[in-house]
């Protein structure tokens, strides 16, 4: 395996866990420690990871600023473990409305996967465009395209929700303070449409992963 395969691959593991081990790395690869401290070394001078005892974590970014490719990916055994709890919770026949949430993409495949005979209403674009392929009843919300070309969001998005009723709601956010019972997004118009959705719904449920707890 070539330098840059590895270097490739590392950066990998640290996208899909948020850090990694020195020696776990040094056995995967059946390389030297040292040669995977020498990687990690080059990967924090290039800005990709920052090195601590005995392995790396990912450099705190604003992953929510970068558009939905980019994030769909990141902690992914995490949002498969939240999007299967979230699917245990829909039962046949519901209403259920699905909010820009890379997590709740997760929630849309195993929906189609299993054909679950329930309207399924979103803003969010991939996720209509994974039920599109199942027969799943679907309803799209339109509006505004939000900044990381997730979905729809503005004031045509808020009038249309106005008119629905949700037997459950799975809520995309940004960050959850415990202490101050408060959950926050950076676009004002969004939080708005998230708060009607919350209204309008029997049961709602945030998409919400450990490291946005106290963000």
């Amino acid at each position: 395996m070539f330098v840059e395969e590895r270097q490739a691959q590392i950066l990998k593991d640290l996208q899909q866990n948020g850090k990694v081990r020195v020696k776990d790395l040094s056995e995967k690869f059946s390389v030297t420690e040292d040669l995977i401290r020498k990687d990690l070394h080059t990967l924090e001078d290039a800005g990709k990871l920052k090195r601590i005892y005995g392995g790396a974590i990912l450099i705190k970014q604003n992953v929510h600023r970068e558009v939905a490719a980019q994030r769909k990916n990141l902690n992914l055994d995490v949002k498969k473990k939240i999007a299967q709890k979230a699917y245990s919770l829909i039962e046949p026949g519901t209403v259920v409305f699905l909010d820009i949430s890379t997590t709740n993409v997760q929630l849309a495949q195993m929906i189609a996967a299993n054909n679950l005979p329930v309207t399924v209403v979103s803003n969010m674009i991939e996720v209509i465009s994974i039920l599109s392929h199942s027969n799943v009843n679907i309803i799209a919300i339109g509006g505004e395209m939000d900044f990381g070309r997730d979905g729809m969001i503005g004031v045509m998005a808020y009038e249309m929700l106005k008119k629905f009723r949700f037997d459950l709601a799975f809520v995309g956010v940004v960050g959850v303070n415990l202490a101050a019972n408060e959950v926050t997004t950076y676009m004002a118009n969004e939080g708005l449409s998230k708060t009607l959705i919350v209204n309008n719904s029997k049961k709602s449920y945030m998409m919400c992963e450990p490291e946005k707890l106290d963000e």
